[in-house]
């Protein structure tokens, strides 16, 4: 048993009635669904962006706004496979096309292989296109992620000048800082103060061993 052909959803954007209707009839033909006929760019991007179609034939030369601004929006917008309709084939016109996210193009009046192919072709670029999207929006999201972690993170590195007595530190302007903020300030480090077993008993010694025993108790 052979699988059912994949039907298409196709919108056609073509300003000119007659070759519309016969890119329409010839996608029928080969068992394609056209979801809407349109006749400007502007109406194209409404119309892709509303039924999400599965590719769009473009014409380039249309009123209000061109086929291939209308296939630049749409990629940004509600990215669809394109394939544009040309009077005449061009170098420049495709190579434009192609800057646009156009996926193939076909030369008018087009026949139903040539809108077979073409479609195939615009679907299968597209679907590369958007893996490589998703690879570069999350190659750059990661980079983002690891720029703000390299500005969050402060080390500390080489030989601190540290107060024998106190315990102060020396910054790089000569200034004497408490070891806690000079800690905090270059680390991500946070401070809780507590005192030690041998300051409890130098600082308290008549409570030192009750308090101790406290500690224990909790820890």
């Amino acid at each position: 048993m052979f699988a059912p052909k994949e039907i298409i959803r196709v919108l056609v954007a073509e300003d000119d009635y007659l070759v519309g209707k016969d890119i329409a009839r010839s996608l029928k033909g080969i068992g394609h669904q056209v979801v809407a006929e349109v006749a400007n760019g502007e109406q194209a991007v409404k119309m892709a962006c509303k039924l999400k179609p599965d590719v769009i034939l473009m014409d380039i030369q249309m009123p209000v706004m061109d086929g291939l601004k209308a296939s630049n929006i749409i990629q940004e917008k509600c990215p669809t496979p394109v394939v544009v309709l040309t009077a005449y084939e061009s170098l420049e016109t495709v190579q434009q096309a192609g800057d646009m996210g156009v996926g193939a193009y076909l030369t008018k009046p087009p026949q139903p292989a040539e809108i077979e192919r073409a479609i195939t072709i615009a679907m299968a670029r597209h679907a590369d296109l958007m893996i490589c999207r998703n690879l570069y929006n999350n190659l750059e999201q990661r980079n983002k992620e690891l720029e703000q972690a390299l500005v969050e993170i402060k080390t500390l590195r080489g030989i601190l000048p540290i107060c024998a007595n106190c315990k102060k530190i020396r910054d790089d302007k000569g200034y004497w800082n408490q070891i806690e903020a000079y800690i905090s300030e270059h680390s991500q480090a946070e401070f809780s103060h507590g005192l030690c077993p041998e300051c409890i008993k130098e600082l308290y010694p008549d409570m030192a061993d009750e308090v101790l025993d406290k500690d224990e108790e909790l820890s």
